[in-house]
């Protein structure tokens, strides 16, 4: 069960944070990124389970490229709220994707919405409002 989703590629934004959970995947679509990754041991709690704060985290990246695609990725954002209600697990082996709606954008403001899903059943939803800040020249 290692094969990836059609469409789907490397993720090509790279950070020292998300770097143990390589290999990432994403798809850009006209309204959002869907990040993905085929779960491993990597991404478990003690009990096995996989990890909360991978969910989390990976969902807070998934929504914020989302509203950056919104805005043309002309502006820096910086998340100002993220809730993530847990609705299900997955396991090692199954592909978690998020795939996010952006609600609203704005010249100071963005509120994005996602579903986690592992195998396309939703384990998670998420919600996030992200500040707008002009890139640094």
């Amino acid at each position: 069960m290692s094969s990836i989703p059609a469409g789907i590629e490397p993720h090509c934004r790279k950070s020292p944070f998300t770097d143990p959970w390589e290999p990432l995947y994403a798809k850009k679509t006209d309204k959002a990124v869907i990040l993905g990754l085929r779960l491993a041991t990597a991404h478990t709690n003690a009990r096995g389970l996989i990890h909360g704060g991978l969910i989390a985290s990976l969902a807070d990246n998934a929504m914020g490229y989302s509203c950056a695609q919104a805005l043309g990725w002309e502006v820096s954002l910086v998340t100002i709220n993220l809730a993530v209600d847990y609705i299900g697990s997955a396991a090692i082996g199954q592909w978690l994707s998020i795939e996010s709606d952006v609600i609203k954008s704005g010249r100071t403001l963005c509120f994005v919405q996602s579903l986690v899903l592992a195998d396309d059943a939703v384990i998670a939803r998420a919600n996030a409002t992200f500040r707008v800040v002009p890139k640094k020249a």
